[in-house]
């Protein structure tokens, strides 16, 4: 019996370049709400709309990222473009004189979001081989959470340190975007790119992803209906009355489960089928729904958030890793960019 292949090197080296820009972008993103109400004077409203288009805008580049990757037949200019945007932009935050001025690093911060999102996906799914194609999945997305979590851990040390000194703060956030696109830069080309491969994006077009897609799509849109963002955690911590310095734990320990749970689930999900385990995952959403309905105490609110957080290990990476499975390889950048806006479309409307 031949051994499995290691997850290669590469794919190390993206989960670090995801794990160093989600760092910096969530330092950014846990310190910008006060940045705008209290420094620029934005309303919440504005807030709001503000973080509404960023999000829009991160669904509707995802499709055509996907597809310009087939297109040009490379990954890895779309993929350094996005990392790269989202870190040449980080300064604007700390410079910023007025609400257009973040508006316009926010809005940008998200198209290079968009931009690498489908083709970085795609890239995984080139890279990796059959065999470990699920822990290559699941390693990626918890290196993400990990930087997820680390980043405002680290803005609230740095807020500490420098006496609640928010610009000073957002300018150390640029360091770990720096880290990120040099890490990429070292990155190469696979030895053998693949031939550019063009999908008209029409009905007809789309149809040649293959009905095993399509059902995986749909499946991954009755999956994000049944959830809501993250940010309803929060709320319902604070309806439950957790102490408003305890509210950002709310987060923390649902990223922790997460990050814990993501490799595992891949890794697992490689020595069975993967549909049984996405079932176990949709299960326990269920379940950490009704633990969240019935919470009245902060304990059992807590174990609903670490449920939460442990249905997206046992999800997010495997539905990813199935695309790959399913979609042809010349069209896998299209088929994320199609699955990211549909499931995205299907949580807006959820939440």
């Amino acid at each position: 019996m031949n051994p499995r292949p290691a997850i290669p090197r590469a794919i190390w080296a993206l989960g670090f370049v995801s794990l160093f820009t989600d760092m910096s972008s969530e330092m950014v993103h846990g310190l910008l709400p006060i940045l705008l109400a209290g420094g620029l004077g934005a309303s919440a409203l504005m807030i709001g709309l503000i973080e509404g288009a960023a999000e829009a805008l991160v669904l509707i580049v995802k499709v055509f990222s996907g597809y310009l990757s087939d297109a040009m037949g490379r990954r890895k200019p779309l993929v350094l473009l996005g990392y790269g945007l989202a870190t040449a932009v980080k300064p604007l935050f700390p410079l910023a004189d007025s609400v257009a001025t973040v508006t316009t690093a926010r809005l940008l911060d998200r198209v290079g979001k968009g931009i690498r999102g489908a083709p970085r996906d795609a890239m995984v799914g080139d890279l990796a081989p059959p065999e470990v194609r699920g822990a290559a999945f699941g390693l990626r997305q918890s290196m993400d959470t990990v930087g997820a979590v680390l980043g405002p851990l680290i803005a609230i040390f740095l807020m500490w340190l420098l006496a609640n000194d928010i610009r000073a703060v957002l300018w150390w956030a640029v360091l770990p975007g720096i880290i990120a696109v040099l890490l990429l830069l070292r990155l190469p080309e696979p030895d053998h790119p693949r031939a550019p491969a063009r999908l008209p994006l029409t009905r007809a077009g789309l149809a040649r992803l293959g009905p095993a897609f399509m059902r995986l799509t749909v499946l991954g849109g009755v999956l994000s209906l049944a959830r809501f963002s993250e940010a309803f955690l929060v709320l319902r911590a604070s309806e439950r009355g957790v102490p408003a310095t305890w509210i950002p734990s709310v987060l923390v320990v649902m990223s922790v489960v997460y990050a814990l749970s993501a490799y595992p689930a891949g890794k697992l999900s490689d020595a069975m089928p993967r549909r049984r385990l996405l079932a176990v995952g949709m299960a326990v959403l269920v379940l950490a729904d009704i633990v969240l309905a019935m919470a009245h105490t902060p304990v059992m609110l807590f174990v609903g958030i670490a449920l939460w957080g442990l249905h997206m290990g046992l999800t997010q990476g495997i539905v990813a890793t199935m695309i790959a499975d399913v979609a042809p390889a010349e069209h896998r950048g299209t088929a994320f960019g199609v699955f990211n806006l549909v499931s995205g479309l299907a949580l807006l409307a959820a939440s």
